[in-house]
């Protein structure tokens, strides 16, 4: 903003104005000259103060409007910087589509994506590797009440991922709206079409990007196919897949989700917090533990535990076995196993939501079909905090919706999220 300048044109004072001035009666001369009479002896002596008096005021009148006459002078431009404002600066963020968290470089953001078909079963799948990294990680029964992931990342940097398993139907559309390349190792015949129908991209098993551990003389059996960070990406460039239109989860920003921690004690309530009026599905302050019951095997149940200092759930398998993945250099190491380059940390997701699916054997009799396509009971695990309430997936192509018994769309933490499809013959305890 720039000051204007002003300028002030004052009429010049008559020659006789102060005379004048001197003659009004308010002035009050009379008694001051009486007493300059009585002191003084001479009139010169009284001719002297009044002059002193009258140079004085003059003086006083010019020195308070040379300002006023000539700012030009004394004040010069003065020019503000422009302050910006907090939606500028918001706006310079950029938050991951798939994750929520802030992405330091804002290219990540439209970066490839790779929907990992990942096993987990105890036949030399486990410990996974790289599964850490992944953004979204969806967990269902694959066959026999055996648990099997897919796993989304995007511009992955991993030495190691995998194993690498076959693709079930439902597990492909739960991928579809993360727009990623399909890795995966086969898979039931429904799945295999519906990929070549549908103009997916795909990466099955292909020993240019992926290969084998130490094969045949390695304890993982057939759990051992593995791919790496680089290979994927090498892979995408190499066909022209080289962004992602990513459709992910309404996300909070990292800002506010701070707030909502419950040892931040809720400073100021949010929407996702605040249960309705005669609502039974309320919020569940303080919720410490979570089983997840897929069925009657041990190995594949699961049991969270909310790390406060951490704001994530320490995940463990209901035998007491806790959930470790290797973590592996980011650096092309070629082809390595896992087990010789990479070390153990146990996985320890942000937000865990458990959705409840109609789930039947399928025809051949040993696979398994699942509904994934529909509606059905949610329940929200983030910020210690558990949330009920419905998960919606109106298409293949459309992402799942995540909302409250009043219909209010839920807003998950930013971080990794883990979607347990839970069948209705299982069970949520919290």
């Amino acid at each position: 903003m720039v000051i204007k300048k002003i300028r002030f044109r004052l009429k010049k004072p008559k020659k006789n104005d102060f005379e004048e001035a001197a003659k009004e009666p308010d002035l009050n001369l009379d008694e001051p000259m009486q007493a300059i009479k009585k002191s003084q002896k001479t009139p010169k002596a009284w001719l002297v103060m009044l002059i002193i008096g009258i140079v004085s005021f003059i003086g006083g009148i010019v020195m308070f409007l040379i300002p006023l006459i000539v700012p030009e002078e004394v004040l010069p431009d003065l020019i503000f910087p422009s302050v910006p404002s907090q939606k500028v600066e918001d706006a310079a963020v950029v938050y991951s589509d798939l994750t929520g968290l802030q992405l330091a470089d804002a290219a990540i953001k439209t970066a490839p994506t790779f929907c990992v078909q990942t096993p987990n079963g105890i036949d030399g799948a486990r410990p996974q590797v790289g599964l850490h990294q992944a953004g979204v990680i969806f967990e269902a029964i694959a066959e026999r009440g055996i648990t099997r992931f897919a796993a989304i990342y995007q511009n992955p940097t991993s030495a190691v991922i995998g194993p690498i398993r076959s693709l079930r139907l439902y597990y492909l559309q739960w991928d579809t709206p993360f727009d990623c390349t399909i890795v995966h190792a086969g898979g039931a015949d429904d799945a295999i079409a519906a990929v070549r129908s549908g103009g997916y991209k795909d990466l099955t098993e292909n020993y240019v990007y992926m290969y084998r551990g130490n094969y045949p003389n390695y304890d993982r059996l057939w759990n051992n196919l593995f791919t790496t960070g680089p290979y994927l990406m090498q892979f995408s460039s190499d066909y022209g897949y080289t962004t992602s239109n990513v459709n992910g989860f309404s996300r909070m920003t990292p800002a506010v989700s701070n707030k909502a921690r419950i040892d931040n004690g809720i400073a100021e309530k949010l929407v996702i917090t605040e249960p309705a009026t005669n609502d039974i599905n309320t919020v569940t302050p303080s919720v410490s533990s979570i089983s997840l019951i897929f069925g009657g095997l041990l190995d594949f149940n699961v049991d969270y535990v909310y790390n406060v200092t951490t704001n994530s759930y320490d995940r463990s398998y209901a035998n007491g076995e806790a959930h470790l993945v290797y973590d592996c250099p980011t650096e092309n190491l070629g082809e390595p196993t896992p087990e010789d380059v990479c070390t153990l940390k146990q996985m320890s997701p942000s937000v865990v939501i458990a959705i409840v699916v109609d789930e039947s054997l399928a025809w051949d009799g040993y696979h398994e079909d699942i509904t994934a396509v529909g509606s059905g009971s949610a329940y929200i695990f983030q910020n210690g905090y558990a949330v009920p309430g419905v998960w919606t997936k109106n298409s293949v192509d459309s992402q799942i919706v995540f909302t409250d018994a009043n219909g209010q769309e839920i807003t998950l933490a930013p971080g990794q999220t883990f979607v347990e499809a839970i069948p209705t013959y299982g069970s949520i305890e919290y």
